[in-house]
């Protein structure tokens, strides 16, 4: 009887959609926060986008830098705990011999089932290096591409979150009316966001989009009365 192929399909962008949620989110509060603190303090639409598309760019920029300090800092934490895991291997391999049947005990098997595996293991360098840094040390290899494409992604995010609160004002000329429909919009735009992030993450797509709207909304409030405040 013929049997239908088994298909996995795992999500494997993980790092991409962190990175758009952490430049869309704060692209989607701040930039609203800032051009509302402004609506309460000044009539001119001018102003407000002036002001606002600044501090997209200012943002985008640190926001940026911040994913590629971050990415390349991982890089270099993975490179200098597999070259002590190098040294290890070479200068005690009885020790780290051990710890590899220690990694295959936690996981239920026996002295004697383990102890094949370990020596397989030590007859391979390269394999017994990638087993430690990813059993024993939870470490997973960068790719070495990872920090321009954080950087350029968090940015891109943070630019494209920004503009959506401050349209409004590019479209209208009352900024009090603008700011009513920069609010609307916004949590339009955070629920569509939270929907589709859950989507690609696997999460219940409606519980993701109430989240992230709750979520936003509470810290678009949060900055928007600082902002007033300060104005």
């Amino acid at each position: 009887m013929p049997q239908t192929r088994h298909l996995e399909r795992h999500f494997t962008a993980s790092d991409t959609v962190r990175d758009i949620v952490i430049g869309m989110s704060d692209g989607l509060t701040v930039p609203f926060a800032l051009a509302a603190g402004l609506s309460g303090a000044v009539n001119s639409s001018t102003i407000i986008i002036t002001a606002g598309l600044a501090e997209i760019a200012a943002g985008s920029i640190a926001m940026g830098l911040g994913g590629y300090l971050a990415a390349k800092s991982d890089a270099e934490h993975y490179q200098s705990e597999r070259e002590r895991e190098q040294k290890e291997v070479a200068a005690m391999p009885k020790e780290e011999m051990a710890e590899v049947a220690k990694v295959f005990r936690s996981y239920g098997l026996t002295d004697s089932e383990a102890a094949p595996l370990v020596k397989a293991l030590s007859e391979r360098p390269h394999a017994w290096i990638d087993f430690m840094m990813r059993f024993e040390l939870g470490l997973e290899r960068p790719d070495p591409k990872r920090a321009l494409t954080s950087a350029l992604t968090i940015a891109g995010a943070y630019i494209a979150g920004g503009l959506i609160p401050l349209s409004p004002y590019i479209l209208l000329t009352q900024a009090q009316t603008a700011l009513r429909v920069s609010v609307l919009v916004t949590l339009a735009a955070l629920v569509v966001f939270g929907y589709v992030k859950g989507h690609f993450t696997g999460t219940a797509p409606l519980r993701s989009a109430i989240q992230t709207m709750l979520v936003g909304g509470v810290a678009a409030a949060a900055a928007f009365a600082i902002a007033r405040a300060i104005s």
